[in-house]
């Protein structure tokens, strides 16, 4: 898939306010300072679509940007180190749970995992709890770059092993990312275009 053009399209807390439009959606999250934004950049080439900071945690909003004039990527708050009052940390984890379970027009949830860390429970916790939900989703290693070709196998072949000793019959599928290097786009976008395909052709048997 090339990107030909990336829009924002809303912010919101709501998910009785997101886009109506019957479009695909992707949604990325993952724990906080995980690389998200930067690599919705890379994906969208663009330099600051979504905006990264050296303050972990500042996405706290369901954010809309509609690609190619046929999907939207959504931008969901990180989850983990977020710097933010209790409260305010409770109200947002309150609708990314809503968006996941009441938001028809996903189609998969990419969970953002740092590639240099062992499983973290966090994440594990919340790909179950998106496993029991029926919400289908990959994981993404991000920050390749940080590692050698040997440890990232390494690194993979562990976390999938983790998944499978605990909660899953068989491993989600990955992907491995470097928003430095521009690793792992192509194959990402793919991913998302053969599943928009066959979202497309449902669309057309149903119709």
């Amino acid at each position: 898939m090339k990107i030909t053009s990336a829009e924002f399209v809303m912010s919101n807390s709501s998910v009785a306010k997101c886009p109506k439009e019957a479009l695909p959606e992707y949604a990325f999250i993952g724990r906080s300072n995980v690389g998200k934004s930067s690599l919705i950049n890379m994906l969208v080439n663009q330099k600051s679509l979504a905006k990264t900071s050296g303050r972990p945690g500042k996405t706290q909003l369901i954010n809309h940007f509609k690609i190619n004039k046929n999907w939207f990527l959504v931008d969901l708050p990180g989850y983990g180190y977020a710097r933010v009052s209790k409260k305010d940390k409770k109200t947002f984890q309150k609708y990314i749970t809503e968006y996941f379970q009441k938001r028809k027009q996903l189609v998969c949830a990419f969970v953002l995992v740092d590639i240099r860390h062992e499983p973290q429970p966090i994440d594990l916790e919340f790909m179950e709890w998106l496993g029991t939900n029926g919400v289908p989703f990959a994981i993404i290693f991000t920050k390749a770059d940080k590692l050698k070709p040997g440890a990232i196998d390494r690194q993979v072949q562990n976390y999938m092993q983790v998944l499978l000793d605990t909660a899953w019959e068989e491993s989600p599928t990955y992907f491995i990312t470097s928003s430095t290097h521009r690793f792992g786009k192509e194959a990402l976008l793919d991913y998302i275009e053969k599943i928009n395909t066959q979202v497309n052709q449902n669309n057309s048997t149903l119709n």
